[in-house]
């Protein structure tokens, strides 16, 4: 349920906001990283849960961009 509401949420955007929201979670992947690698991170599952939410933007960008 939670997987589909951000769905829709990101198709009701435009593709200048997907961009934006896709630079953010790119900046927030690597921060995961950085603190995985530093043994900081406590969650890590946050990190596969932020590269599914990237090619979820990157696909929706990709549909916006055939139309």
């Amino acid at each position: 349920m939670k997987r589909t509401k951000y769905v829709e949420d990101l198709r009701t955007k435009s593709v200048a906001e997907l961009n934006d929201e896709l630079v953010a979670a790119k900046k927030e992947l690597f921060n995961l990283r950085f603190q995985n690698a530093t043994n900081q991170l406590d969650n890590t599952s946050r990190i596969k849960e932020v590269r599914r939410n990237i090619a979820r933007i990157q696909g929706i960008i990709a549909e916006k961009s055939a139309e």
